[in-house]
This record gives structure tokens, C-alpha cells and sequence, in this order.
């Protein structure tokens, strides 16, 4: 016995407390006023910030030093909007019928970990088989490497909509999916749809509240759902501690969905001057995915990328995004950060800031979209989107003074999460 307890107490005394970091900063990113400050040591205790003071403080004996001198530092980005399972391939089309659920899986954490060296710490997952709740976890768990999850899941869309998961094929393996493979016809089914998402652990909801580019299907552009279906959708979200995010290309299916709740609009393309100002009344996102609307119409044009039905909606709707993106943003609508990776590869979420500035948009407010905007709009922004005490040490940097040369978040040199160096 008396052995035993000696054992225990020796296994007690090496219980290893979690390091104080300090890292010497050159210029530091302030998300919340858009300014640089310069030479800030930033020290992380755990995985959270615990203090930000002016000058290089000196680390005591046992704690660690990074040196960013060279750097600029900002909080770890976030993507409202990626398909963290998938990448776009000429072979997509099959692979819904030669992958399984493991080979998705493995895929998935090959994009993850790209995303995370892209200096993205945070994603929202707006759409997939399944497989992005697991991975979620599985990230949180610290067994995979990837940035933070919030994902909805599969989409919610109409029969033979943007999103219906059985599009393109023939008849005898069409089925009649219903609420449980994410197909909604009735406030029923819509009801029933957000209560199985609950369940099977989405934090959002996505709608496809028009047709899409790269679905099997003729429109890009109609509307999908109802008044009804949409309300009904959003308030159970909310009875659930959810939000509504919905694809939308087309003016009259985006009004609706804006009109009845939902929190985010994604991509947007054909927006009208009555929805912007209803957008902005309603404190309503719109997240551009200026990346994919490029990628898809350029994609467009090699023959036989994409089945030929997508080709002429992904000519006319991608060439558009990044016009609607100005025109939303001059009108004074709410801007939320998001790619659409998957569609776009995977890793090169930096590229949407230039795509941003070069249309209008000053680079601060195009980063402070990706950290204290974006934190916001996921109801985090006491842990994420700014380097301040008490955030999660969340924190990459790039070469350059990205307030300079956006193109310099292009290619992110560090990457903290959670307070364990990523890439160094």
C-alpha cells in the first residue's frame, strides 16, 4: 500500500503545466481599431492570451521565446465559408459514387491541415456528407491537426435542388430522400430537417434558398424555398441555439431568405438594391466567395471540367461575384470573410483579401472581416478575431505589412492555434 501511494504521489509531481510563451512581435495587427502597433510582446499562457504589452519583455527562467520581430502578427483568420470534405477535380462527379465515408474522411484532413497553414485557425463548414461533424471533433480532440469547426453539416435543400444530394442521377437510384438526407418540401419536413441537424451535432443550419452553379441542374439562379419553409426553418434553428446561413445566387429566393431570418447570405450574386436594404436593416451578411465565383468561371472554359449543364452557370454566375461583392459593399452591406474552399482549393483562402481590395475595399476592413467580424457572426467574439487577454492564442504572421501589400497573407510564415505553434 505504502508503495502504491509513493507511486502515485511521484506520478503526481510530474504533471506538467502548460508553458508561458512570449513572442516578440514587430508590428502587431489591432483588430479592433485597425491599427499597427509596433514592437508588442504578446504572452500566451495555455491556450489563451493572458497579457499584450508595448515593448520586448523579457521571458522568465522556464518560459518560452518566439521571435516575430521580422513579422507583422495578426489573430488567427476565419472562413465563413469552405467544404472542408471535398476539392474541386474533373473526377467530382464520380467520386459521390466511388468514395466511401473513410477515403472522404482522409481527404478531408489533408484540407484541414492546409487550411491551417494557410493562417486560417477558425472555418465554418457550410456542407457536406457528415464526415465535417467528425472531423470537427476529431480536431478538437487534438487527433487530426486543422483549424476550428463550426459546420452545418449536410445542406438543406428542395427536391431536385441545389443541394438535393441525388441530382444527375438516373432514375431507378434517384429515391424520394426526405428531412433526414437534408430534402425539404413542407414546413414539416423543414421543422423536422433543423431537428435532425441538432441532433446529429451541426452548430448552423444551410440553406440552398436558390439554384446553384454547380449542382446537376438547370437553374442557378430560382427561388427554392418558401416564405413558410424558410421562417419555420430559422425559428427552430433559433428554439435550438442555431443560425441560418443561405446559398443564394438568385435576387427573389436571397429576399426571402433575408426577410425570414437568416443570418448570412452566401455568395449573393444577383442581388438587387431592395435586398441590400433590407440586408442592412436586418444586420443580415453577405460572405462574397469572390475565390470560387473566379475559379468556376475560369474552370469554365477548359471542356470538360464540369458536366455540361454547369458550364453556362458557372460563365455567367462566377464572372459576376466579385462586381456584386463592390456593389454590396458600397451600398453599406454588412461584409462577412468567406471562400467557398472546396470549390476553390483548399489553402489558398488568402487570396479572397485581395480579391477584396481590389474592388474597393480598404485591406483593414478586409481583415477585420476574416477576425473581429467573423468572430462576431459565429458568437465568439470574447474568444476569437482579436490578440487581446483572455482570447484564445490564436496567432499567425505574415513577412510583410499586409496594410502595405495585401498579397503578403498569401503566404503566412507562423501559425499559432490554441496556443501550440502550428508552423514555424
Amino acid at each position: 500500500m505504502k508503495h502504491w501511494i509513493a507511486t502515485c504521489i511521484f506520478f503526481a509531481s510530474l504533471t506538467v503545466t502548460a508553458q508561458t510563451t512570449y513572442l516578440h512581435c514587430g508590428k502587431l495587427f489591432d483588430s479592433k481599431t485597425g491599427e499597427i502597433k509596433t514592437q508588442q510582446t504578446i504572452i500566451v499562457d495555455g491556450e489563451r492570451i493572458k497579457e499584450v504589452k508595448p515593448g520586448y519583455l523579457t521571458p522568465g527562467q522556464g518560459e518560452k521565446l518566439i521571435d516575430l520581430k521580422a513579422k507583422t502578427v495578426y489573430p488567427g483568420f476565419i472562413d465563413l465559408h469552405v467544404h472542408i470534405e471535398s476539392e474541386s477535380n474533373p473526377q467530382k462527379y464520380l467520386d459521390r459514387y466511388r468514395l466511401n465515408e473513410a477515403d472522404i474522411a482522409y481527404d478531408a484532413q489533408v484540407f484541414a491541415k492546409r487550411t491551417l497553414m494557410g493562417g486560417f485557425t477558425t472555418v465554418r463548414d457550410l456542407g457536406g456528407s457528415g464526415v465535417n461533424i467528425a472531423l470537427r471533433n476529431a480536431i478538437k480532440a487534438g487527433k487530426v491537426k486543422g483549424p476550428r469547426i463550426f459546420t452545418a453539416g449536410k445542406i438543406l435543400s428542395s427536391t431536385g435542388g441545389h443541394g438535393d444530394p441525388t441530382n444527375g442521377n438516373k432514375a431507378s437510384i434517384q429515391g424520394d430522400p426526405g428531412p433526414k438526407e437534408g430534402v425539404v418540401n413542407s414546413v414539416d419536413d423543414a421543422r423536422k430537417a433543423v431537428r435532425q441537424r441538432y441532433k446529429n451535432g451541426a452548430d448552423w443550419i444551410k440553406i440552398t434558398a436558390t439554384g446553384g452553379v454547380l449542382s446537376v441542374a438547370k437553374s442557378g439562379e430560382n427561388p427554392q424555398f418558401t416564405n413558410e419553409e424558410i421562417r419555420v426553418i430559422a425559428q427552430t434553428a433559433k428554439d435550438y441555439g442555431m443560425q441560418v446561413a443561405a446559398h443564394a445566387h438568385g435576387d427573389e429566393g436571397m429576399y426571402r431568405a433575408v426577410a425570414n431570418g437568416v443570418k448570412t447570405i452566401e455568395h449573393g450574386t444577383l442581388i438587387s438594391q431592395r435586398t441590400m436594404q433590407l440586408m442592412v436593416q436586418k444586420n443580415a451578411y453577405l460572405v462574397p466567395t469572390i475565390s470560387a465565383g473566379k475559379f468556376v468561371a475560369e474552370k469554365a472554359k477548359i471542356k470538360g471540367y464540369y458536366p455540361a449543364v454547369i458550364v453556362p452557370k458557372a460563365k455567367k454566375i462566377g464572372a459576376q461575384i466579385q462586381a456584386t461583392f463592390a456593389n454590396a459593399y458600397k451600398a453599406g452591406v454588412p461584409i462577412a470573410f468567406g471562400t467557398d474552399a472546396g470549390v476553390s482549393p483548399h489553402g489558398d483562402n488568402g487570396k479572397e483579401f485581395g480579391y477584396m481590395t481590389e474592388v474597393g475595399m480598404p485591406a483593414v476592413e478586409a481583415i477585420q472581416s476574416a477576425t473581429i467580424v467573423n468572430a462576431k457572426v459565429l458568437e465568439q467574439e470574447n474568444n476569437l478575431g482579436q490578440l487581446a487577454p483572455g482570447f484564445y492564442a490564436d496567432i499567425v504572421a505574415s513577412d510583410q505589412n499586409a496594410l502595405e501589400n495585401i498579397h503578403t497573407l498569401e503566404q503566412i510564415s507562423f501559425v499559432m492555434k490554441n496556443g501550440v505553434v502550428e508552423k514555424e
